[in-house]
């Protein structure tokens, strides 16, 4: 894992309760921002007009429409409060010193797999923004953890629900 020595935390939003720290890449920060303006900004007033359209049909016990909208701003509310305690408790950090030699988080990591020999690029982030569709690996994924602090030409193998995985790091950027 990562040392204090290691990382610069370059927003300096300090967090009272480590376990409520979110890291995150200053692309990732922004995405969050741009979900919670459009949130906040686009659809609260969208739903406020269907809620009041779904009011007029008058008798709201058995209105499927004032329920369902009901329902989408109850979840989007607290995708809202989600939004915002992510970004409270954010913290954008790069590496240092070692950046380009071991993996860490930002690095886009070039594996290749033992057992098929294809090769695959992945790029460390937080949980925040993980998304295995977009190849985007969390540090705290099974693969993750044992790629971090690995460096160029390591072997690592880890299991997971699909089975145990062997793979040798050929690239790091």
């Amino acid at each position: 894992m990562l040392s204090s020595d290691d990382l610069v935390v370059t927003d300096q939003k300090v967090a009272t309760d480590d376990k409520k720290t979110v890291l995150v890449t200053r692309d990732g920060l922004k995405k969050l921002r741009e979900e919670l303006d459009y949130l906040k900004d686009v659809r609260r007033k969208e739903i406020a007009e269907r809620l009041k359209e779904a009011i007029s049909y008058g008798d709201l016990s058995e209105n499927s429409e004032y329920e369902e909208a009901k329902n989408e701003q109850a979840f989007m509310e607290g995708r809202i409060f989600e939004l915002e305690e992510k970004i409270k408790y954010a913290q954008i950090i790069e590496a240092k010193h070692q950046k380009g030699r071991v993996v860490q988080l930002g690095a886009l990591v070039r594996l290749r797999d033992l057992s098929s020999n294809k090769e695959e690029e992945y790029t460390m982030v937080g949980s925040t923004e993980a998304d295995s569709l977009a190849r985007r690996v969390s540090n705290d994924s099974p693969i993750g953890k044992v790629l971090m602090e690995k460096k160029v030409g390591d072997v690592v193998s880890y299991k997971a629900p699909g089975g145990k995985f062997q793979y040798k790091i050929v690239g790091l950027k």
